[in-house]
């Protein structure tokens, strides 16, 4: 649980921190829908190339965002197998009843697992080097448009600042109540699936009660402040944007263009 790193932000002095967070979400989002046009290993590596020089533009130690890969490899290798052994095409290496491994199908694995892995890395960097009151405030900026459809954009903002903050204080909430259940004498390692299933009810039930909890008094302390959404309100925190911004959406761009380039090739 210690290793899901959805949501924790770490303050350091880095180009990528100082970047305006609207520039960051932009970007994320560019990456996200670039990688799916990928179809070659020379894109797979322009894209990674990409990925890791802006991790080392955030000066954030690469071990933590191997940690937040690993708790999510069971779902890669679960989306792997599914397409290695569904995938058609190619030469068929084993075939039996529905199912079959194909030349095509373990390659479209292997992207897939590149794919994935990118992904990860690219939405941990967003969220470890911006705060959630940064995301939040870039989301309600770059929304701020559809207020003319009457779209909640103050509501938006709020619900995904409040989630962002949430989560970690939920995954610490949850490795303590394991250990308080360990201590009790529960080994989470052990038996068989239905097993493992119940021994996982002793730990959804005070974290359901914990989180309920938390959003009533998160709820009081909002009504007590005299919340009433943000319409007419100030900014404390002014968003701006600078060269270092105008930089990385050229390189990004760059990136872009290049993957249809070789997409073409």
């Amino acid at each position: 649980m210690n290793k899901i790193l959805f949501g924790r932000y770490i303050p350091l002095d880095s180009f990528v921190h100082r970047m305006d967070p609207r520039s960051k979400l932009i970007l994320s989002f560019l990456y996200v829908i670039v990688i799916f046009f990928a179809n070659n290993w020379w894109i797979y590596l322009l894209m990674a190339v990409v990925a890791f020089v802006s991790i080392l533009a955030s000066k954030i130690n690469f071990k933590l965002f191997v940690d937040g890969v690993m708790p999510l490899l069971w779902i890669i290798a679960f989306t792997m197998v599914i397409q290695i052994l569904f995938g058609t095409g190619g030469q068929t290496y084993w075939h039996w009843g529905i199912f079959s491994i194909t030349s095509v199908g373990i390659l479209n694995a292997a992207y897939i697992f590149v794919r994935f892995t990118l992904i990860i890395l690219i939405s941990t960097l967003l969220t470890l080097s911006t705060s959630p009151i940064q995301i939040s405030d870039a989301l309600e900026s770059l929304l701020m448009p559809l207020r003319k459809i009457h779209f909640p954009v103050y509501e938006v903002a709020l619900m995904l600042s409040i989630a962002l903050r949430f989560v970690p204080s939920l995954m610490d909430e949850t490795e303590t109540i394991m250990n308080a259940q360990r201590a009790r004498g529960v080994d989470f390692g052990t038996g068989n699936i239905i097993q493992r299933l119940k021994k996982i009810i002793p730990i959804l039930i005070p974290l359901f009660v914990s989180a309920f909890n938390r959003a009533e008094d998160l709820a009081t302390a909002m009504e007590a402040r005299g919340y009433r959404g943000g319409a007419g309100r100030t900014k404390y925190r002014l968003l701006k944007w600078e060269t270092r911004d105008t930089l990385a959406t050229l390189v990004y761009s760059l990136m872009a263009i290049g993957v249809f380039a070789l997409r073409l090739l």
